[in-house]
């Protein structure tokens, strides 16, 4: 019989949808603020990528070693400290006017924000025993982290307009006093007596491999990426990768499992969340800017235009869930992986047209957020139902580290090529004026947002064309590596279903 939710019970949910809200937030309305910060802070191009790479890099950092302190000393007590250091690492970010400080506080924040989003999942499925109360719990859960992704951009840009920047960080001390609070009222504290050492040489060396290859990518213009310095720094990737791939062998509970890479259907999602990954979230950091420097809407409006592209995810769900029991997760995630790649597309023609505005922008913008809306969902429920049950922990954490790899990546990826499609339509029109650092210097400029008028005598219609052609080189990668991944991902679950397919054939001739 199932038992209606507890007073207690509803408070613990509702630390755990705050918590997923501020979570949501800080991926989403940071981007529509990073304009403001290039011009009052002075941020240079790398340094606004850092902005959001710090975060998702310490989240990934985190992901699995938090879950493992949990287990150890208590699921309550581990999640109160992330949200008690999310809010400490909320106000030196609101209070810095140092943006290398500011980086460091968004590192801070990013690690404990991988620690809130582990506990979430831990204490709903401890806190809410029977299937209609986890059911309601995780369905909730969802719907809020969901409004923070989607409504992310509208409030980083309103809380701009209306306060200032530092309330885009500041409110999350506000929020973090009030979701602690509910947290000590509601939320059982529990743990798991066979939980296993924490396992430091995966964590290390994971995240070693990963900031290494962002700074990398993010550096490797500035360094030389055949000088010494830029090799040394992907060497050490290299060494932490292979070194990560060892310790995950040889331990006896590894953070990853690699068998479970032996699954179609696991790798098959796997290859969703890379996709999504490589286009659709790593393109929001920079969509701001063409709003604003390339269609000239001041941060208000540029933040509604982008409802256009985060409102979608929060809709389809619903119907992506049963296209799933319809079809299976292997025709779904492609295609949805393939949606979002024709919405790339056809957003790189409307940024193309002459007068481009946010109208040519929204069927791009609309049928990226669609396909979003069918793969999320569906990624999340192939990858945790292709393992066991007592597996789909582990399995969860892959997906999300996945996720939060390959979006660290592209963030520096992405803005390595918009500049690089920035400079390109700039040699042309300063070629032999100014020396190839200079030259640098300014794409970085005017693809962070800056129109340099009065820089080398430059005319706004040159800065508009150079940051289009970025923009559009950005767009292009985005569709092509989003299609990439939806073929990799039809073959992978195609293999499964044809080797399904044979031995059920088998299986029927023997009978």
């Amino acid at each position: 019989m199932n038992q209606p939710i507890t007073r207690r019970s509803a408070l613990a949910l509702a630390a755990v949808c705050l918590s997923s809200l501020m979570f949501g937030l800080e991926i989403s309305s940071i981007p529509a603020i990073l304009p403001t910060l290039e011009q009052v802070l002075g941020a240079d191009f790398k340094q606004l990528q850092w902005i959001m790479n710090a975060y998702t890099i310490a989240v990934t950092a985190v992901l699995m070693g938090a879950g493992t302190l949990a287990d150890r000393y208590g699921r309550k007590r581990i999640f109160v400290a992330g949200i008690i250091a999310f809010g400490i690492a909320s106000l030196i970010c609101g209070l810095t006017d140092n943006i290398s400080v500011l980086i460091v506080a968004r590192f801070l924040q990013g690690m404990a924000g991988g620690v809130m989003l582990i506990c979430q999942i831990a204490v709903l499925s401890q806190q809410f025993q029977s299937g209609r109360q986890r059911g309601i719990a995780f369905s909730w859960w969802g719907i809020i982290f969901g409004i923070g992704l989607g409504f992310g951009p509208i409030v980083g840009g309103a809380t701009v307009a209306l306060l200032s920047w530092e309330w885009v960080f500041l409110v999350h001390v506000l929020l973090s006093g009030v979701t602690v609070a509910l947290a000590l009222a509601g939320v059982k504290e529990s743990r798991d007596p066979g939980a296993e050492s924490l396992d430091v040489a995966g964590i290390v060396t994971l995240s070693a491999a990963v900031f290494c290859i962002a700074y990398f990518i993010t550096q490797g213009p500035e360094l030389g990426f055949a000088s010494p310095t830029a090799l040394s720094i992907l060497g050490i990737a290299i060494v932490s990768l292979i070194g990560f791939v060892i310790a995950e062998k040889v331990s006896a509970r590894p953070m990853f499992d690699f068998s479970v890479f032996r699954i179609r259907s696991f790798s098959g999602a796997l290859f969703g969340s890379v996709g999504m990954n490589i286009s659709f979230w790593p393109f929001m950091i920079y969509l701001p800017i063409w709003f604003q420097a390339g269609l000239g809407y001041d941060g208000v409006t540029a933040s509604i235009a982008l409802l256009a592209y985060t409102l979608p995810p929060l809709i389809v769900p619903p119907f992506a869930e049963r296209l799933m029991l319809r079809f299976r997760p292997g025709i779904v995630i492609p295609a949805g992986l393939f949606t979002i790649g024709l919405g790339f597309l056809m957003m790189k023609i409307g940024s193309s047209v002459e007068n481009a505005s946010w109208l040519t922008m929204l069927p791009g913008c609309v049928l990226a957020g669609i396909g979003l809306g069918f793969t999320n969902t569906t990624v999340t429920n192939a990858a945790t139902g292709a393992v066991a049950a007592e597996r789909a922990g582990m399995a969860s954490g892959i997906d999300t580290s996945a996720r939060m790899i390959s979006l660290a990546i592209n963030i520096a990826l992405m803005g390595l090529i918009l500049v690089e499609g920035v400079l390109s339509s700039l040699q042309s029109s300063l070629f032999g004026r100014v020396t190839d650092t200079e030259l640098r210097t300014l794409a970085e400029k005017i693809s962070a947002g800056g129109m340099l008028t009065s820089d080398y005598g430059l005319s706004e219609t040159v800065i508009h064309t150079a940051l289009g052609e970025g923009f559009g080189w950005v767009m292009l990668y985005g569709a092509i590596g989003v299609w990439l991944s939806a073929a990799a991902s039809l073959l992978v679950f195609g293999l499964r279903a044809k080797t399904e397919a044979v031995l059920a054939c088998s299986t029927a001739k023997s009978s």
